[in-house]
């Protein structure tokens, strides 16, 4: 099959090193004569058929910003379409045929998503009706079964380390509890790693059910040994020992019908009543997507997006590219999709995190 014109959209959430994929995949595209069109806004562009041509020129210089040129959107879901003027969340519709339409239109060989779980699920979708699909994975959660790191995770865990680092000293000077919430979603990912690398004291996640007895009692234990402060950092999906998560609204009619967050609010009002300790709570929030890609979130997508074109021109059409083993491969994008990639309560990272005394805020683990 002769590859004349492909397509490339970003969709979901945005991260840090998006604009690197795009840059490979064109720069590699272009080197071997291929035009390149990249759709607005994630699927939306497609649906809407608003899209720019990409050129070299386009590309210079976009390697080191956070963000898409591109835009993204995550709502925009050509199989449950809900923006006007076309649906609504009351009334949603299925837009596919017409972003299959708008596909064939522009004589496209080719499309190139590059997203996360349900950037994925729609690109299934897509492929189980024909389009010939390769994907790029992308989360900050850190949460695809089927690779071993997701570029813009290691971005989101610099900025959460550091910032646990500068909540150190002030709540060492002013003798606080210091509660930081991070992102995640339903993986502890951000939490732990950022918790381990910052030298946090309690790392509540997800993966492990915590009980508000043990965390009070660890901050008084703490306090009694000489310890004024305490550093506690949560992802916003912990949950309770009940399976209680803290939703800050829900979103009926969304493909995540529940935001989570707040948590980090609700522990400091908590901790602050039961210790009689003054607590702080500090929500990293979307200050993990922004910014500046580490090197090796630029290293990865780089490696990603140039197989991504090499995959599109193998004609490996339903495959994720894949970082395994410190090696770029394929896998089929179903597999990537099956199951979320969480943390393993029993497996070495918790309990390297226990041996150095942390602890998980759990009455069966530490």
């Amino acid at each position: 099959m002769s590859i004349k014109r492909i397509g490339i959209l970003t969709a979901g959430g945005d991260c840090p090193g998006l604009n690197a994929v795009v840059r490979a995949v064109s720069k590699n595209a272009l080197k071997n004569g291929i035009e390149v069109l990249g759709f607005k806004n994630g699927f939306d562009g497609l649906v809407r058929n608003e899209f720019l041509n990409i050129t070299n020129e386009t590309v210079s210089g976009i390697l080191t910003m956070g963000g898409t040129i591109l835009g993204t959107s995550n709502i925009a879901n050509p199989f449950n379409y809900t923006l006007p003027p076309f649906g609504s969340a009351d009334s949603p519709r299925d837009l596919s045929s017409v972003a299959l339409h708008n596909f064939k239109e522009n004589q496209l060989d080719a499309l190139i998503t590059i997203g996360g779980d349900g950037t994925l699920h729609m690109s299934q979708q897509f492929v189980d009706l024909g389009l010939p699909i390769v994907a790029v994975p992308k989360t900050i959660d850190n949460d695809l079964s089927a690779t071993d790191q997701t570029f813009g995770f290691d971005s989101a865990l610099a900025v959460a380390t550091e910032a646990i680092d500068r909540l150190h000293t002030t709540a060492q000077s002013h003798h606080r509890v210091m509660i930081v919430e991070t992102m995640g979603r339903y993986a502890g990912w951000i939490a732990l790693r950022s918790a381990i690398a910052g030298g946090g004291d309690i790392v509540l996640i997800p993966e492990i059910p915590y009980n508000e007895d043990v965390i009070v009692n660890y901050i008084l234990d703490r306090k009694a040994k000489g310890k004024n402060f305490s550093i506690v950092v949560a992802a916003e999906g912990a949950k309770n020992e009940l399976g209680e998560q803290t939703v800050a609204r829900t979103l009926p009619g969304s493909t995540d019908p529940i935001r989570l967050g707040g948590i980090a609010y609700k522990l400091s009002n908590m901790i602050e009543d039961r210790t009689k300790i003054e607590s702080r709570a500090c929500v990293l929030g979307h200050t993990q997507r922004g910014g500046t890609p580490t090197a090796f979130d630029r290293w990865l997508s780089t490696l990603y997006g140039a197989k991504a074109l090499d995959m599109v021109l193998q004609g490996q059409f339903g495959y994720m590219a894949a970082f395994r083993d410190f090696k770029i491969t394929e896998v089929k994008i179903a597999d990537a999709i099956s199951n979320l990639k969480r943390v393993d309560p029993h497996g070495e990272e918790v309990k390297a995190a226990l041996e150095v005394g942390m602890s998980f805020g759990s009455s069966e683990i530490g």
